[in-house]
């Protein structure tokens, strides 16, 4: 196991570097001057290009990017040009609301999604199974930020139940931090829970067509025992990845639910990133986001074995 991990992390430095050179070259394409930007409109061309050189923005773009991922291979991703504060220190303090807003998500998203999908492929063809598909392609067909603003008018402005916008830290009190993130998490949650749902069904209808399942059946094995204990541990390696990838997904495209709840997440620091044009801030975002999905995704690879002893990871 340990050959296979080198080998599958060794496999991802030629697409990291990849990614790198296009986050780097398409930031710096886009049109706004970071140095003009932070003087402002009153600023006189000298002291523009005295900003610029020394924010290094005078050098040419290749020398840019080499200062720049060495710095990365450093662990330093650069300093903001707007706040003059480390990007790290940046991604760490918006890290959190992010990363509590995708776990309740994920949370909401399992919950809701894997055992309606088991029912609706245990009950494959009646109107129980049809209902639950047509709901979860009616979850996929609405925006999450649509279905965010719904649940603000209903839960938050007519019942007043919970607070429309902003966020509370974990410090603040668990139920405290939970009101505030209930809405934003269940308008992601419940996208994702659509996509999940419709695979759980999909393999487990082919696990449960399996001449092992007919065999247990026709011994007279319960349903529940053939449904949990055997079919869906088999049916689990593609759900397992279509939830891996979701909270990939929910990490990096929570940017208009937290821009619509006010949550001063990573999405939120992303949009502010882009006005100021922050370069330093945005390469720095996107390529964090970039190796956490890379990491989960490994992860991901890792519990295949677990889950299933089929699934080798060794280099036989």
């Amino acid at each position: 196991m340990f050959n296979y991990i080198i080998k599958r992390i060794l496999s991802l430095i030629p697409v990291l570097f990849i990614v790198s050179i296009a986050i780097f070259l398409l930031i710096h394409i886009t049109p706004g001057d970071p140095a003009s930007i932070i003087l402002g409109i009153d600023a006189s061309q000298e002291q523009i290009d005295e900003l610029r050189q020394q924010l290094g923005l005078d050098l040419p773009v290749y020398e840019q990017y080499i200062r720049w991922i060495l710095g990365v291979f450093q662990g330093d991703f650069g300093t903001s040009y707007f706040s003059n504060e480390p990007v790290t220190t940046s991604i760490i303090e918006h890290l959190k609301p992010t990363i509590s807003l995708a776990i309740l998500a994920q949370i909401i998203t399992i919950i809701i999604a894997i055992p309606l999908g088991i029912a609706a492929a245990n009950r494959r063809g009646t109107v129980a199974d049809q209902s639950i598909m047509g709901v979860s392609l009616l979850g996929m067909s609405i925006p999450s930020f649509l279905l965010g603003l719904f649940l603000i008018l209903f839960f938050g402005v007519k019942l007043g139940w919970l607070p429309v916008a902003g966020y509370q830290p974990l410090e603040a009190g668990f139920f405290t931090h939970l009101k505030y993130l209930i809405m934003p998490a269940i308008s992601l949650g419940a996208i994702q829970a659509a996509l999940v749902a419709r695979m759980t069904r999909t393999s487990m209808l082919e696990v449960l067509n399996t001449n092992y399942i007919k065999t247990a059946q026709a011994k007279g094995v319960k349903n529940r025992s053939i449904v949990y204990k055997h079919a869906l541990r088999n049916a689990f390696l593609p759900i397992l990845t279509v939830i891996g990838q979701t909270f990939g997904i929910l990490i990096a495209g929570a940017v208009v639910t937290e821009t619509i709840f006010n949550i001063p997440g990573i999405g939120q620091l992303i949009i502010n990133s882009v006005e100021r044009r922050d370069y330093a801030v945005i390469q720095g975002v996107v390529l964090f986001v970039t190796l956490s999905y890379v990491f989960i995704n490994l992860v991901i690879d890792l519990l295949y074995g677990l889950i299933d002893p089929r699934v080798r990871l060794d280099n036989d």
